[in-house]
Parts: structure tokens; C-alpha cells; sequence
């Protein structure tokens, strides 16, 4: 939604500057107006692409929206001496995160009580949760390195 916006207003202005442009070379006899009327909107245009890959670019790449909410996921659910193998966290959409959980417990748990314990970040709209045994850990090492 936003690049269609960025899209449009970006059209709208540089329509308006070369306008202005052919104006002031029509009006004033200045020649150079129209290729420096090209030229600004050239750039607002890069600058404004610009804007909207850096912005949206770690979304695109399934990138971790926050590395800070990975660390608090992680001290929450090893709080209790289990430990997550793997854990991949991406954006669905404005404040809606996705997560997959894969946690090595010593206690048969269900994942039930890992989604009750990150019942609290309310940003997670989406969230997998696998369980192994602590004593597969080593087997399941080997495999993803």
C-alpha cells in the first residue's frame, strides 16, 4: 500500500515540477529549466525508491523484525532450564509477528505451556512450537550445522 502511494505522489510532483518547468522556459526564455526540472525529479524519484527498499527490504528477505523481542522470546522460554534450538521470527503485518519455536526440554511439556508463557507479547499472531527431548539435542546439532 504504501509504495502505490509513494508511487503516486512521486508521479504528482514531478509531473508539477516539469509543468513549472516548461512554464519558466516558455515564460522567462530558460532553456535549462526543463533538463534541471528532469534532473530534480530524477533524484526525487531515486531518493524516494530508496527510502522504500531500505524500509521494506528486511521484510521482503524474511529478515528478524527485532532483535531485541528475539532475545526477550528466548530469556522467557529458557527461564526454566530449556533451551530453544531454533527460532525464527518474521513480520505478517503492521504489529502481527510470526514465530516457530523449536525448544529441547528435559520435562515432557506440550506446547500449550510455551504458548501460555508468550501469551504476553501480544504482537505474536502466529506461533509454531515444536518439542524434542533434551537427549536428542546433540543428534538434531549434527544434522543443522
Amino acid at each position: 500500500m504504501r509504495a502505490a502511494i509513494v508511487h503516486i505522489v512521486a508521479d504528482a510532483a514531478v509531473s508539477v515540477l516539469v509543468i513549472a518547468g516548461l512554464v519558466l522556459a516558455k515564460l522567462f526564455g530558460w532553456l535549462w529549466m526543463d533538463p534541471l526540472a528532469g534532473l530534480i525529479g530524477a533524484v526525487v524519484i531515486a531518493s524516494w525508491a530508496y527510502g522504500l527498499v531500505r524500509d521494506t527490504g528486511a521484510i521482503l528477505l524474511d529478515m528478524c523484525p527485532d532483535a531485541g523481542l528475539e532475545a526477550s522470546l528466548r530469556n522467557t522460554v529458557e527461564a526454566e532450564g530449556d533451551e530453544i534450538l531454533d527460532l525464527h521470527l518474521w513480520r505478517l503485518g503492521p504489529g502481527h509477528l510470526g514465530a516457530i519455536l523449536s525448544v529441547a526440554s528435559a520435562q515432557p511439556r506440550s506446547p500449550e505451556f510455551y504458548k501460555s508463557r508468550l501469551a504476553g507479547f501480544k504482537m505474536l499472531s502466529n506461533l509454531t512450537v515444536e518439542i524434542l527431548p533434551l537427549s536428542n539435542t546433540t543428534t538434531l546439532s549434527t544434522f543443522s550445522e
